[in-house]
């Protein structure tokens, strides 16, 4: 068999653990009244694009342990923060910036992203909604376990032929580009600010996490075709979950709700789990694909389906915001080149 068969078919099976762990995972999540059904599915997408194998068990505690202490920390540094935004979003930039300079380094990986996805949704949910403030520790604890457990068996269904079973490479070490941390760091809190001046916690939980997406995304020698590119996919991925959203208001069901995400899950999971450099790019689009969905089947105060095209429009903002402050603030060894003529 060739090299190219022989990645294709790796594609497959990683795609389908995918479009397997975040159809189920999300399915249950609404059934079981889940009020951020997105949360476990999404870091079972992680985790899963992360290795073609399944995470060890030390492995799988180790991350577990990771997301769950860092939303304590975030929990933590918001209650002490209080009313003082200036001192907690001081306090999130140096995550922020800690969490930038890991990923510059080529380490961390999936777990890097994770930490910054809880150290957006739990300061915001915590000082947006008060309601949901003790709660949100208890929400990360199921997404953590509903994660693991859905990775597994997407493993145990869709496992690697064990002639291929190999372990993967080590990440490329590289010095720590500060200059990009502090800048992706700048970009991020901003959008942070934006959402703790709106009274739309959809738009909360939309925006930095999409910009948070984006910002891992964006590729240092990328044109600026690319990056129209890059913003458009990305874009897209809200378009899908407004689709899926409307098909699901003709005949909701929970059956409805597997097909939808299971056929979006083959489609950008099937995309994203392959090694091309758009990979990453379908992966963003998969993630603002679960969130904005989520947040539609969600019981959270203002998730109607007429707020739905207003958080479509939060996405598209939130991209370009980005895109435009990238170009401005990172450094120019490392931001965008223009696209030639």
């Amino acid at each position: 068999m060739s090299t190219d068969s022989v990645a294709i078919a790796e594609q497959k099976r990683k795609g389908l653990r995918v479009a397997f762990a975040v159809s189920v995972g999300f399915t249950f999540a609404v059934f079981s009244g889940a009020i951020v059904p997105f949360l476990g599915p999404l870091f079972a997408a992680q985790f899963l694009l992360g290795s073609t194998q399944p995470m060890p068990l030390g492995k799988t505690i180790g991350a577990a342990l990771v997301i769950l202490l860092a939303g304590a920390v975030m929990m933590l540094l918001t209650i002490l923060a209080g009313e003082h935004h200036i001192v907690l979003l001081l306090l999130l930039g140096l995550v922020y910036f800690l969490c930038f300079a890991a990923q510059s380094t080529g380490k961390g990986g999936t777990a890097v992203f994770l930490v910054l996805v809880v150290a957006i949704i739990v300061p915001l949910l915590a000082i947006l909604n008060r309601e949901l403030a003790s709660s949100i520790l208890f929400m990360l604890v199921s997404g953590v376990l509903s994660a693991t457990v859905l990775a597994w068996v997407a493993h145990a269904i869709f496992p690697e032929p064990p002639a291929l079973r190999a372990d993967t490479l080590p990440p490329e070490e590289r010095s720590p580009a500060l200059g990009r941390a502090l800048a992706n760091t700048a970009i991020l809190l901003a959008s942070v600010v934006i959402c703790l001046t709106s009274d739309n916690l959809n738009a909360a939980v939309v925006i930095p996490i999409t910009v948070a997406s984006l910002l891992g995304q964006l590729d240092i020698s990328a044109s600026g075709r690319a990056a129209v590119g890059l913003v458009l996919v990305n874009i897209f991925g809200g378009v899908l979950a407004s689709i899926a959203y409307a098909i699901l208001s003709l005949r909701p069901s929970l059956f409805s709700i597997f097909i939808i995400v299971l056929v979006t899950g083959l489609f950008l999971g099937g995309r994203a789990a392959g090694s091309s450099k758009d990979a990453p790019v379908f992966a963003g689009a998969l993630t603002i694909f679960l969130i904005l969905f989520g947040l539609g089947v969600s019981p959270l105060p203002g998730s109607a389906a007429e707020s739905f095209a207003t958080r479509i429009v939060y996405v598209g903002m939130a991209l370009v915001f980005t895109l435009l402050l990238a170009v401005l603030l990172l450094p120019r060894s490392s931001g965008m080149k223009q696209a030639s003529a």
